[in-house]
This record gives structure tokens, sequence and C-alpha cells, in this order.
């Protein structure tokens, strides 16, 4: 193979203007994941006196230093604590992401415990509960570092006390799959919290400042009248000496997180991450050949608004090795690209749209995942389409049917599904290319992303011709000042709900990201899903059980 035959002008004065909107939109992003980190240092002088670390404090310290780390979610909660988009803080109070420790891939998760003391937010359980699905899928160890306040009773919701329970049923799940649980608990787990490090394979207590009961002081009090310290109740000496719920007994922050990466260095889990696919390893070894553009180029390609064609390939191209790729039926439902290549040494098959899916490109996707499974081969969707074609011809030509079978064959592919939400995300085209709905392995969006039903002008064009014919078959001339106020309406509402920005704090994502990160992305998760693919674990009919 050889590079793609780019014919993208970098430098022309359509590409400065993409350029600079997509470095307006980043900086929209870190402004917004700042803001969490910000919220959370203000604690600082509180947790110093408490001789505590921060919550990214102790996530730095337990990583290896210089790894590589995924951050997870960040968005997550984002416009759910507050509508005001200026002063909403997003993150869900939890920390999350894949990170090495000791070596070994792991899921780390940390209590944002400067922010409302680390109380369980909404997003923040399903932003959880996403990471330890990944977590389980690709056999990563699962590593908690707890310190919260448990429910905010303030705010309760009972929605969040029943599906709270998915958290604590995944962690049993996790130990069952011969997934170590590690927990590090810095602070207090109290009620259902304190399940958290009940369910834990080994954890570690921090003396003087962990706690873990069923009833504090003021509930037990309240409920039998009995009056105990908190020490007395559920402190971390009574539990590493008496009630034998922690394995080990730290002095402080710095102690406790040492301790956790001698328990991952026992795991000799980073000995098994050897176990890659040859060729795969002995590719990323050599350095893959990067592709031949400037990554920066990726800034240039994608328009502030879908209406503006893009040849997506341009993008391909700048991810896979080299920028080589081979396409599959190139003459053939053109708007549907389908490809071959690699990144960083892992074989790949691509999907993605220079327009909407036809007849023909719905086939040719088909026919493309099929021969991928056959392959063996993980397929990366570059989404960037309106959806199926519509019209009279192609319904007549089985559009319906056709569509369903590339839906089927994304539903039912029996090898791993990435996704990039690059561009326009609609309608059903969000289903046929891997959406979340299809549960890809991981999915990121490109702060040029939008994700809805359709595009909001064509959604506000529906609802007037509808409006309009309901009026006149009343015999009521429809107003021009009203509808067209009725279209603006319609407009700003769904350009509200399509904004990256709004779907990732929904957790429609696993994350918005860089358009420069995305090949190490890519690569990041491609070697996560090889590692776990290749390691062996040690099922059993239960979790691991404290005795």
């Amino acid at each position: 193979m050889s590079a793609f035959p780019s014919s993208w002008n970098a430098a022309a004065p359509q590409a400065a203007e993409r350029r600079a909107h997509m470095l307006a939109r980043i900086e929209r992003l870190r402004a917004l994941e700042e803001r969490a980190a910000h919220a959370s240092a203000q604690a600082g002088a509180r947790f110093a006196k408490r001789h505590q670390l921060l919550p990214r404090e102790r996530v730095a310290l337990l990583l290896d230093a210089g790894a590589p780390w995924l951050p997870l979610c960040t968005l997550a909660g984002f416009l759910h604590d507050m509508p005001d988009a200026e002063k909403s803080v997003p993150g869900g109070g939890i920390i999350a992401g894949i990170g090495f420790v000791e070596g070994t891939r792991c899921m780390v998760v940390a209590s944002d415990s400067g922010i409302e003391a680390g109380a369980i937010q909404p997003m923040g359980l399903d932003k959880i509960l996403r990471v330890q699905e990944i977590a389980l899928r690709e056999r990563l160890p699962f590593i908690h570092l707890v310190e919260s306040a448990g429910a905010n009773l303030m705010r309760y919701r009972v929605e969040g006390f029943v599906h709270g329970g998915s958290l604590f049923r995944n962690l049993a799940r996790l130990s069952a799959a011969g997934i170590p649980v590690i927990t590090v608990q810095h602070g207090s787990g109290t009620a259902g919290g304190a399940y958290m490090p009940g369910l834990s394979d080994i954890v570690i207590m921090v003396e003087g400042r962990s706690r873990a009961f069923l009833a504090g002081p003021p509930l037990l009090k309240a409920a039998t009248g009995e009056v105990a310290t908190e020490e007395e109740l559920g402190g971390a000496l009574m539990h590493t000496t008496v009630s034998g719920l922690g394995e080990y007994l730290a002095r402080d922050d710095r102690e406790a997180l040492g301790i956790a990466r001698r328990v991952v260095a026992q795991l000799q889990w980073s000995n098994e991450a050897a176990a890659l696919d040859g060729k795969a390893r002995a590719a990323i070894n050599l350095e893959a050949i990067e592709p031949p553009w400037p990554v920066d180029e990726l800034l240039t390609l994608m328009p502030a608004h879908h209406r503006e064609p893009v040849d997506m390939r341009e993008v391909a191209a700048r991810l896979l090795d080299g920028g080589e790729m081979l396409e599959f039926k190139p003459g053939y439902g053109a708007a549907t690209v389908c490809a071959q290549g690699h990144i960083r040494g892992h074989a790949v098959g691509l999907i993605t749209n220079n327009g909407p899916i036809d007849i023909a490109g719905a086939n040719k996707a088909t026919h493309f995942i099929q021969w991928m499974c056959q392959l063996g081969h993980p397929i990366v969707y570059l989404q960037n389409t309106t959806g199926y074609m519509v019209g009279k011809d192609v319904e007549q030509g089985g559009m319906i049917k056709h569509g369903s079978k590339m839906i089927q064959a994304v539903t039912n592919a029996s090898v791993p599904q990435l996704t990039i939400q690059c561009g326009a995300s609609f309608g059903a085209g969000n289903y046929g290319m891997c959406g979340r709905g299809f549960a890809p392995r991981f999915l990121f969006s490109w702060p040029s992303a939008r994700t809805a039903v359709m595009g909001g002008e064509q959604a506000a064009g529906t609802m007037r011709i509808v409006t309009e014919a309901g009026l006149r078959r009343k015999g009521i001339e429809p107003d021009a000042a009203r509808m067209q106020k009725q279209f603006d309406a319609v407009v700003a509402m769904f350009e509200a709900q399509q904004d990256p920005f709004v779907t990732s704090g929904l957790l429609l994502d696993d994350g918005v990201i860089d358009p420069r990160d995305t090949r190490a992305v890519l690569a990041f998760c491609l070697d996560t899903l090889a590692e776990g693919a290749a390691r062996a674990v040690r099922p059993m009919q239960f979790g691991v059980a404290r005795m």
C-alpha cells in the first residue's frame, strides 16, 4: 500500500477558518475540565490541615510517572448540577480513567472529595457504572480511591438509591470474573458506601481517617439510642484488627497508595501484557510509521456546520500508519467509505461517511463488517453522517431492509468496535455507524460532533410543514411571524442538545477529545483490547468473600 493521495490544502483560508473554530472549541473543553480541577483544589487548605492529599494528587501518586493516562467521561454531569453553563462543574464528582500502576494497565476511579465532600452525584453514579463495565469487559484491575459523604440527603432521589445497587453488583461481578478489586479507603464510607470496601478483594485503610459503617453515630442514636464514636463503629484500626474488613493499615495517604502499588505489583499482570499479538507488538516496538502529514492538520478538516462537505478519507488517512489505506469497493456506494489499515501496528477496518448512507453504501458496509469479522480485525467508525438516504426511489429500492442489514451486522459483529464522532451523527445513521446504543467498546467525540435525530433546521422545517398543514385544514391561514418564531425555537432546542459538551455531560460518549490526540487514543484503546483478550483470568462462582 502507499500513502493516501491527499488533496487537502491545510494552508487555504477555509482550512484556517476551520482550525480557528476547532481551537476555540478545544479551549472551551479544557476550560470546563479545569473548572472541575479548580473547584476541587479549593479544598486544598482543608486537606492539608488533615495531612491528606487532594484527589488528583492521589491519582497522580498511584499511577506510574510518565506513563500514558486516558481520562474517561470528564464532562459527566455538565449542566446537571445547575443549568448555568458558566457555573456548572463537570465530572460528576468522580475522577476516572485507564492508566498504569507498576506496569499493569488498570481502571482507576477516585472520589473527587474536594467537591461536596465526595457526595455521589447522579451522573457520577452513571460514570462509575460505565467504567466498571469497561473494566469487566477489558479485564482491567479496578482500583477505587474512596472518600465519599455518600448520598446527598438534601437532594435525595429514590431512583439514585435503587440504581446505586448496580455499583455494588458490579464489584461482585468483577471479583467473580477473576479481576482484582482494590480499594483505598481514604475517608468515610457510610451506609451503602460501606459496601465498597466490603465487596473489594483488598482494602487499604488510613489510620485516623478511614471510616466504614452502616450507620454513623447520628443515625445510630436516632435509630437505636446507642451512643458510640466513629472510631468504635468503623475506624481503620478497628477494621484492620477486630472486624477484618481491612487488610492493610497505612499511616497516611502516601503510604496507602504505596501499599496499593505493591499489591498491584504482586498480581504480576504486567508480564501478561507481553501476550499481545506478535505482529502488532513487533510493529509497536519498532514505532509504527506515523502518517506523513502534520498532526495539526486534523484541526483544519471539520467545518463548523454539517452542511459543508468533508472528504473523510482525509481524516482516516491521518490516523493510519503511514497514511496507508486499502479502500474496499471504492467505486461502489462511494459515499460510504470502507478501508483497511493499521493504527500503531494494529490491523483495523475503518468505516466513515462522505454523505448519507444509501442502499449501495449500506450493503457495502454490511459486507465489509462481515469481512472484518472473518479476519478478526477491530472496526473503527468515524461518524460524519446526516443519516440514511430518503426519497421515493430509495424507499422503493428497499432502503429500510438494506439499512437494517447494516444495523444487524453492527449489532452482531464478533470483533471489537470503536467509534469516533467527528461531525454529524444524525438519525439512524447514529445506529448504523455504531453509536452509543450499539455498545462500541469505546466511543469518543470531537468538539465538532453533533448528535441528534436530525439537524435542527430539518426538524424545524418538518414542524413548520406539519403545523401549517394542520392550520389550513382548519381553515386558518398560518401567521408568518408566528411560524418563524416556532422555527427558531425548534432550531435552538436542537442545537442546544446536539452540542458534544452537552451529550458528553449525559455520558453519551466516553469523553470529548482533541482531534490531534485521536490516533494516540485509538492506539491506547486497541492496546487495551488486545491485552484484555490475551489476559488469562481465573473466574469463580463468587467474588472473593471476606472471612
